[in-house]
């Protein structure tokens, strides 16, 4: 394979792997949210890190916040802080955004020297 399409085609799955990652990151953003109301419930985090060869990036983990929510009428409610869910909802959606743009230009590309070799 060329040089220049190996690197079209690093910075494509770079890309894609982006895309799956902060998809996950709002998914579980969009969850703990979603429960804010119920009582006891812990929020949760996905931690991200590069991908191999420090191309792209991916969820390494998952974890839960063990902090205590509040208590309110004698029982515990849930632990979600909505400021830094909504934080993280604007992170990811941008985030996404961006590599979807990536990946759409890269198909114009493509679509542009197919078009051309016809």
């Amino acid at each position: 394979m060329p040089r220049n399409d190996y690197i079209d085609c690093m910075s494509m799955d770079t890309s894609l792997s982006a895309l799956s990652a902060h998809a996950s990151v709002h998914q579980v953003a969009a969850n703990n949210i979603a429960n804010v109301n119920t009582d006891g419930f812990q929020a949760s985090r996905a931690n991200l890190e590069s991908g191999p060869g420090d191309q792209g990036v991916r969820v390494a983990s998952l974890t839960r916040d063990t902090s205590a929510g509040s208590v309110f009428e004698g029982r515990e409610t849930s632990n979600v802080d909505l400021g830094n869910e909504m934080v993280s909802l604007m992170t990811s959606e941008n985030a996404y955004g961006a590599n979807a743009a990536v990946v759409r230009a890269n198909d114009e590309m493509t679509g542009y020297l197919l078009n051309m070799m016809v």
